[in-house]
This record gives structure tokens, sequence and C-alpha cells, in this order.
């Protein structure tokens, strides 16, 4: 056999035995007559040494090696000399005498270095040598990590009366608000399957099929201009129940994460439990996004007192309707004109609506606006702020949810240039009761603002669907935590006709509808129960609990920045000979490719 042992799993219980171990040399040291080389495997690192004067043959083998070479070693534990011990390691009260050394396997020179002291490396040639930078004990720390958060999700859902149901990764094209990747069909030219955005038809058809309790590891595919946290494929749980309301829902998956968290990342803490819930228009207002980070306060709040402002801008952004809305920000005073000016330019970059700043000095100071302001506004600003001498503020006029957006942008500048948010902190929140339609100026007409298989929360007849539909609310809801979106769901439509009625306010055709959703509306017509889920995102959820700055550094083989496989030079040209069996003929264009 090539091991007896692991590397992690040397230890004192093991002196005075032989051992034969196998793996990659972590790192090489020559003192003298003596040679220390750290053997490394999935589970540990060991000390190695060997001695000139008894190993010879095997000294003088070592002196070839290098850095990831393969080796397979033969020797005896042994106790560290005292003083010498390594407490950083599960094997570092031990070392291995060698007796015979084999090399598996050289290795070429690499293109980085793998250890984690050398600091980052350039993530192009990281992505293209991915299996290289998988055996970084960081990268491998959140693969085990996310191994550990699947099991106990597969095994809590389990023990819960679900049943892990795999939907078929070849399906129709259906707008659920991203591009699909397509699938030309060879036996049906001019036909495509569409790799599944997420499995929420087929879900949904598995509680009219009776499962009542299904969830799903699924893998998603989405045609989207990537980002940090975003990939061309992702993975999410998906989770579908009958027979539930809401509360049913969030009261699964909280109890899911609450319970979990302390088991896979005990260095967490989860911030506020329960959960808190806002509705999606209070999250604008209150923190300028519906992607609230709740691990630092500052909230936006409503400068009602500046009704009679004085101040131009502010007295017309009031006259067409507009509301005055503000920010405390602590310690301006003690700032550089150069950090003032970064923070005025990240709110012109947000909102073209005025704005003004203002610091505590003896009373309100720096800006115009503090010229005009009443005695009154002065005293009050004060009270509703609570605002200290050296705080600051920042005014901002305009419609209200435009006011906040800017001023929420402010805030997570001062979140990211202070470092105001605890790393190991975790602060969820629902976001709830979402409007149901949104207005696409470009299209005319209106979309779901998230997915057209979601419940209207009170239920409304066609004709008041159809009147307004800029006031109806769903029935869906987002998981947040530290500003990311980290689950979506809704109670789902489960009636034909209501169905039918959100597909025309949508703008389908009935010829559309029974040609996209024909299968759906007819499985309704068959005892659909009422249903619901939800689906947290597993790239995501991971990338918090590992405290990385991209979803990238927990999947094992990303896309880069571009969507592009570094590694594999994917997307890649096809011979033209499958062009020809996919009846497939490529259009002349312009190459985008670096």
């Amino acid at each position: 056999m090539y091991k007896t042992h692991t590397c992690g799993e040397v230890g004192v219980d093991l002196i005075g035995q032989e051992v034969t171990l196998a793996g990659w040399v972590h790192r090489l040291r020559h003192h003298g007559g003596m040679l220390f080389l750290d053997l490394r495997d999935r589970f540990g690192l060991v000390q190695v040494i060997v001695d000139e004067r008894q190993q010879p043959e095997t000294f003088e083998l070592l002196k070839r090696v290098r850095a990831e070479w393969v080796l397979q070693i033969r020797g005896r534990v042994e106790r560290r000399p005292p003083g010498t011990e390594n407490l950083a390691w599960s094997s570092g009260l031990v070392e291995v005498l060698a007796q015979n050394v084999q090399v598996l396997n050289p290795s070429r020179p690499l293109p980085f270095p793998l250890e984690e002291r050398t600091g980052k490396h350039d993530e192009t040639v990281r992505l293209k040598y991915r299996y290289l930078d998988l055996r970084r004990p960081r990268l491998q720390r959140n693969l085990e990590l996310r191994h550990r958060v699947l099991l106990y999700i597969r095994n809590y859902l389990s023990q819960r009366g679900f049943l892990e149901i795999e939907t078929p990764m070849l399906f129709k094209a259906t707008p659920e608000g991203a591009r699909d990747y397509l699938v030309p069909s060879r036996l049906y030219p001019g036909h495509f399957y569409a790799l599944p955005q997420s499995p929420q038809q087929l879900k949904q058809l598995l509680m009219v099929a009776g499962i009542e309790r299904y969830f799903q590891i699924a893998r998603c595919f989405r045609d989207e201009d990537p980002r940090g946290d975003r990939q061309p494929e992702f993975t999410q749980l998906d989770l579908e129940m009958a027979f539930v309301e809401r509360e049913d829902i969030l009261d699964t998956i909280e109890s899911l994460f609450t319970e979990m968290i302390p088991v896979v990342a005990p260095h967490k803490q989860i911030l506020i439990s329960p959960w808190p819930r806002l509705s999606y228009r209070e999250a604008l207002l209150r923190y300028g996004t519906d992607k609230p980070d709740l691990r630092f306060g500052l909230e936006i709040k409503e400068a009602s007192f500046f009704e009679q402002t004085r101040f131009p801008p502010f007295r017309a952004a009031l006259e067409q309707g507009g509301s005055i809305h503000y920010l405390l920000v602590p310690n301006m005073s003690e700032w550089s004109h150069a950090r003032r000016a970064e923070l005025e330019a990240v709110i012109r970059e947000h909102s073209f609506i005025p704005f003004s700043l203002l610091r505590v000095a003896d009373g309100w100071t720096g800006s115009p606006l503090s010229q005009q302001m009443t005695t009154k506004e002065s005293e009050q600003l004060s009270i509703e702020s609570g605002a200290k001498p050296g705080d600051g503020c920042i005014l901002v006029a305009g419609e209200s949810v435009a006011a906040s957006s800017a001023l929420g942008q402010a805030r997570l500048w001062l979140r990211d240039t202070f470092q105001l948010a605890p790393i190991n902190v975790l602060a969820f929140v629902w976001i709830v009761d979402f409007p149901m339609f949104e207005w696409d100026a470009a299209e005319q007409r209106w979309k779901a603002a998230h997915h057209p298989f979601t419940r209207p929360r009170v239920q409304s007849s066609s004709e008041e669907l159809e009147r307004d539909p800029q006031n109806v609310l769903a029935d869906s809801y987002d998981l947040v935590c530290n500003g990311y979106e980290l689950a979506s769901g809704s109670i789902r439509i489960h009636e034909s006709e209501l169905q039918r009625r959100v597909f025309r306010v949508l703008g389908l055709s009935e010829e559309e509808i029974e040609r996209k959703f024909g299968h759906m509306l007819e499985a309704f017509s068959y005892g659909a129960p009422p249903h619901g889920g939800i689906a947290p995102g597993i790239d995501r959820l991971i990338m918090l609990l590992a405290d990385e700055p991209n979803i990238r550094e927990v999947i094992a083989f990303p896309k880069n920045s571009a969507a592009r496989d570094l590694m594999a030079d994917a997307p890649s040209p096809v011979d033209e000979e499958q062009l020809q069996e996919l009846h497939l003929k490529i259009a002349e264009t312009s190459s985008n490719i670096q």
C-alpha cells in the first residue's frame, strides 16, 4: 500500500512504530548533515528527518528533491526534542525518522508559490493552474467547509421528511429573469433545450405529484454578466413544500441555519435571533437597498423638520414632491479634504439629486445649507441625529427611494473605509412584501419582480391585477446576510386561472401562454396543492462562512470575472463537423475573447 497513515494521523500514540506515508513535499531545509522535510497530504503536515550519517543514500536522493514532488516515505515515529515542537500541527509533537524514500513523481518548477505566507498571487495565473491552487490549505479548508455544510443540510432535511430528488439538466427554455444557456438538439434540428436557471417549474410539479417536501442541491445556469458574488453556473439549496404558508418556509430555513452555523463555523456569531423582518420599502428607506447590512448602525432617516427649508436646491426638491433624508457620519471633522471629496464623489456617482455635507462644530457648519438653516432646524437635526461635536451629516433631497439609495451607497462606503462591520458576525434579515410587478420602460410592459409563478399577497380579481399592477404586493421573501442576498423564495400560484391572469398582466398572448407554460397550467388543473419554496445560494453562504472576498474562492473550478475557464480555455470554438451535426452555422462576429 502507498500509505499506512495520513500525515495528519501521525501523533504521540505512534511513537516507536513504523509508518508509511505518501504526499507532497511542502518544504525542505538543510542543516549540516541533517535534512528536514515537511510532507503534506490533505489531512495535515508531518516533519520527516534524514540523518546523512545513518541514511547516506536517502540523504543524497533528497538533495535532488524540490517542492511539490510526490514521495513515499517509510520511517519510525519519534518524539521531537524539547523546544522544537510545532503546536500548530496535529503531528507537531513528533517527527518521522526516514528509513526509505521513493520518488513517486517529480514536479516541474511551479508557476507560483503555494505557501500562504507568500501573499496574494495573480488570479489569472491561479485559475489557469487551478489544480495547483487547490493544493493550498486555505482552499482545501474552503472545500472541506463546503462539504460539511452540504452534509449537514442533507441530514437535517432528510430527518424532517424531505426527499432529495434530482431534476433534469436539459429542460425547456422559459423566462425566469435571466438569459438561458441553450443546448441545440441534434435529433430535432432548429430546436433547443435550456440548462435550468433553477428547477422552479419542476419542483412545483413535484408538489402537484404529491411529494410535499422536496429538496435538491441543484446546479443552476444563468447567462448573466459576472461579478464577485455571481458565476455562470452556481449551486443552490432548492426547497419546496406543500400545504404551507410563508411562516412555515421562513421558520424551516431560519432553524436550519441557526442550528448549522455553530456546528460548521463556530467562529461565526449570529447577530440577532430570531431574525428581523423588514418590508421591501422599509429596507429601501432605512438602508438605501433591499440587501441591507445590519452589522453596523448608521440608519438613514427622513428630515421632515426641513419642510420649510429656505435652501433653494432642497426647496425645489420638496416642491416637486420629494423629501429630505440624512445619514449621520461619525467623526467627520477629523477627515482630510481628500476624504470628504471621496465621499462626495460616491454620492454623485449614484445620484444627480442635490446633497449637502454638514459637520458639528459650534453648531452646524461646512456647507451653504448651514448658512440658511433656522435655529429650529439646526436644533432638531442635532436632537434627531444624535450628532456629537466632531460628527457630521449627509443630507440628500429628492424622491424618497432615490435619496435613500444615494445615502445607502454612502453608508456602504463608510462601512468599507472605516471597517465598521465586524467580520465574524452574521446579520441575517428577512425582506418581505416585494412588489409583484416592475415596469420595464425599454420594453413598455410589466415584468415579474421575482418570477411569474409568485402568488399575489392579496387575492385580486382579474380587473384589479390588470388595472393597478404597480400596487400589487407579492407573497415573496428574500434572505439577506451582511449585504448579500442569500436566498429568494415565494408562495406559488397553484390555480390555473390565477396563473393565466398573471401571465396576461405580463403581456403574454394566449398562444404564448400555452406554448411556454401549457404543461404547468394543465398540471394545476389536476388538484395542485398550495405550496411554496425558497432557494438559498450555497456559494454565497460558504463565501460568508469562510470569510472570502468572492465566491470563486469557494468553488473548485470557477470561471474568472469574464466568465471564462482559463484552465480549460473555455468557451472555445468547435469543429465544423460538430456544427453541421447540430444544423448550426456561426454568424460572422467580432470576437471579444482576450
